[in-house]
């Protein structure tokens, strides 16, 4: 895997404010619901939940999920820079 920065250019047409207000929604939706796994994943982690294996997994799990917290936290922000 490359772990070097990328630039994504996105072309999204937008119907109306509401359609643009429910994208907003939907995204602050996605990104709670991945910060709800981040900590469920910590937590049972911390708590030491299962075997090694069983905690290597969830670490891991967590780790996605952190990666998938962060990346919708910059789409958010980029398209609220778009829309001002």
């Amino acid at each position: 895997m490359n772990d070097a920065m990328r630039t994504i250019d996105l072309h999204l047409e937008v119907g109306s404010d509401e359609e643009l207000e429910e994208l907003g929604r939907a995204l602050l939706k996605a990104r709670a619901t991945e910060l709800n796994e981040v900590r469920l994943r910590g937590v049972r982690l911390t708590a030491g939940y299962g075997d090694t294996t069983t905690r290597d997994v969830l670490g891991d799990e967590g780790r996605r999920a952190q990666v998938r917290h962060d990346v919708l936290s910059r789409l958010i922000d980029a398209l609220s820079r778009s829309t001002r």
